[in-house]
């Protein structure tokens, strides 16, 4: 009997369906060793040696695994081919005696890649191991170090974290940038125009233009006339057009209104759009968010599940890179399923762009390109609809291009130059697959009809339509948005974009907004000034993302992971000292409520913010000791009892659900906000 140990105890479920009764799965569940809570557990003395200890919850499970490990001919460690994957072997192979195991990786669940695992066994990577023990020691010394420098300075309870705290600092930047955004107006001018010499369907030769003013324009009812169209105005006297106010437009529609149009130019050509490339962690998330309006930590979590259950390859990855097998498994099907003229000739395979990205790891595809769907009852539909979105992003990217056909109608009137582009699909190609797929968007294909018009042609005005519109500040962070940037800075890898995000929320630095997307709360943006004032370097975008290289030199074992933390502690320490020896309390501006503190009658109600999230406090603490919780109002009467208010409830993992305020007489209770107006604070 050999011995295979994994992390998960579905993953062990998995391999024990296909390799049959000579082998013995055993679940790790998780990490056997880590640092100590209580203590610092780095010996800084010493190398910056890391103290492991083993986890107290994880003792049967150690017991068992030196158990079953002596009664196995053969071990095999057969944890996740990543960095903490190889972590976790390095600990199991000390537990039951590094001479008895043989170290295997696959990078799929399937009875294929075990087996060829199997076959070519290797050493754990003292590289990759060495890059997991410098991350694990380089956030342990700047968490708690940093914390107990925050309680003193800020407020008791905080902490930071090396990758957390630039994420905030992002957020924090933007609604910064937000808040200093000033709207400025402009003005669009749109022109309904018509070829000259036919007649609109539904429209009586001679009339006038009463006729035409009462006529809504295209699209108005089901007599829509092809030969109409709209330009819109883009250049005055060559130059852009650039309307600021009213004065301007109003003057400009004048002298459009009295024009001649004639067809100054018209460009056709034809325009191909490429499929996007297949997963990796970061696009798949950001997918998930945009379609689904799932988080990050949701995305990873039903992967996770997807994975184990041997339905895609390892879902933490930064790579492009794709089995040939299974390539030519996906041309098989599309050539079968869509014909040749979907197949391009040769096929597509993917350049990586992120330098650092780890090319032994495969993009996010399924494992079996021939089950197109998972309808089973053992699976949930978060995992079916994920599936989904993965199988088809693979199928996609090995398709031929889809092809339009572009045509764009350039007007002159007087010394105004107006534009009218529109496209029409010829061939679909890849976006076949997204037809009739809810979320998804299948393409521009009818997003305009232009007439048949050729040069020189003229053209009858039907009507001027001005649009006043103002600049939109920049769109705050959701946690699609969050992710991209992230990548972009090279902050952060595959592994650590869910937790960095639950994170920040967890503690509080930063909440959502009804639309998904983050703001930074008062505790955050204190958090954020303090660091970033007192540790610049520490919390740089780019030291963050060179420190991440240098983790990733580790890994390929082209630096000592002792000189890389060496190197950032030893002016870390000193600036620690300083900025406590030196530094002033920071004051958490507080939002205030308009009301007299109902206790001490001096003070005045404001929000806080404590470990377990927002408070109603009096200004006057700590002199004055009042509280009370903090919930917010909707604005509408309960649906169920119709008597009291649906107000807003935060859970401990910072999800919030909507109740009655007369609860528990009245149960109601639901995820979906019964109205996103009006939302107002108020002590409960």
């Amino acid at each position: 009997m050999n011995l295979i140990i994994v992390e998960s105890p579905t993953k062990a479920r998995t391999l024990s369906r296909f390799l049959g009764k000579d082998f013995n799965v055993e679940a790790t569940t998780g990490h056997i060793k880590d640092l100590p809570k209580s203590q610092l557990g780095v010996d800084v003395e010493h190398d910056f040696a890391p103290l492991y200890i083993d986890v107290v919850k994880r003792a049967d499970t150690i017991k068992k695994l030196k158990s079953e490990s002596k009664k196995a001919n053969i071990t095999y460690i057969a944890s996740d081919p990543d960095r903490e994957g190889e972590a976790i072997a390095e600990h199991v192979a000390e537990v039951i005696g590094k001479a008895k195991f043989k170290r295997i990786v696959f990078h799929e669940i399937t009875k294929e890649a075990v087996e060829e695992a199997i076959k070519n066994p290797r050493d754990i990577d003292k590289n990759l191991v060495d890059a997991q023990t410098a991350r694990r020691v380089l956030d342990r010394l700047v968490g708690y170090k940093l914390s107990p420098l925050l309680w003193k300075k800020v407020r008791r309870g905080l902490s930071a974290g090396r990758v957390q705290s630039v994420a905030v600092r992002l957020i924090v930047e933007k609604e910064r940038e937000i808040e200093k955004f000033k709207a400025e107006e402009y003005w669009e001018i749109y022109c309904e125009v018509k070829k000259e010499g036919v007649t609109r369907v539904g429209e009586p030769q001679g009339r006038g233009p009463e006729l035409v003013s009462r006529w809504k324009g295209p699209g108005a009812d089901e007599r829509q006339d092809p030969n109409v169209f709209i330009v819109s105005l883009v250049k005055i006297d060559d130059k852009k057009a650039e309307i600021h106010d009213k004065k301007e437009a109003d003057f400009i529609v004048s002298e459009l209104e009295k024009s001649d149009y004639k067809v100054a130019e018209v460009k056709k050509r034809e325009v191909k759009k490429n499929p996007y490339p297949p997963f990796t962690t970061s696009t798949m998330t950001q997918s998930a968010a945009r379609n689904f309006g799932w988080s990050s930590k949701k995305t990873m979590s039903v992967a996770q599940s997807l994975y184990e259950e041997g339905l895609i390859t390892y879902h933490r990855t930064d790579s492009l890179n794709l089995n040939a097998g299974a390539v030519a498994k996906a041309r098989a099907y599309i050539e079968k399923e869509y014909g040749k003229e979907y197949l391009p000739e040769k096929p597509h395979f993917y350049k990586t762009h992120s330098k650092n990205a780890q090319e032994a790891h495969e993009a996010i595809r399924p494992t079996d390109i021939f089950k197109h769907e998972i309808k089973n009852t053992k699976y949930e539909k978060d995992a079916e609809k994920l599936y989904g979105l993965i199988w088809r992003r693979f199928i996609e990217c090995q398709m031929n291009p889809s092809i339009y056909d572009e045509t764009t109608i350039d007007v002159t009137a007087a010394k105004y130059l107006l534009r009218a582009t529109g496209s029409i699909m010829k061939f679909d190609g890849w976006m076949r697959i997204r037809k009739g797929i809810p979320g998804q968007v299948a393409g521009v294909d009818g997003e305009a009809t232009l007439p048949d018009v050729q040069e020189g042609d003229s053209l009858k005005l039907i009507k001027v339509n001005p649009t006043q519109k103002f600049t939109q500040p920049p769109p705050r962070y959701n946690e699609a948005s969050l992710i991209k940037t992230l990548e972009k800075l090279g902050i952060g890898r595959p592994s650590t974009y869910a937790p960095t995000i639950s994170t920040i929320q967890i503690r509080n630095y930063v909440e959502k907004n009804d639309s998904k997307q983050f703001i930074p709360t008062a505790i955050g943006i204190a958090v954020n000034d303090f660091l970033i004032t007192n540790f610049p370097e520490t919390f740089d975008y780019q030291f963050t993302a060179n420190m991440e290289g240098e983790l990733d030199d580790i890994a390929k074992g082209e630096l000592p992971w002792v000189k890389t933390i060496k190197d950032f502690y030893n002016p870390f320490d000193k600036k620690l000292a300083d900025v406590e020896k030196n530094s002033g309390r920071v004051k958490i501006e507080t939002e205030k409520l308009g009301q007299k503190c109902p206790e001490c009658k001096e003070g005045e109600l404001v929000i806080r913010t404590g470990r377990f999230g927002k408070f109603i406090s009096c200004s006057r603490f700590p002199d004055c000791k009042y509280t009370a919780k903090y919930l917010e109002k909707v604005g509408v009467k309960c649906p169920d009892c119709k008597i009291g208010d649906v107000i807003v409830k935060k859970t401990s993992k910072g999800r919030k659900f909507f109740g009655c305020s007369r609860y528990p007489k009245c149960k109601y209770a639901s995820w979906r906000n019964p109205k996103k107006e009006d939302v107002k604070s108020v002590p409960v």
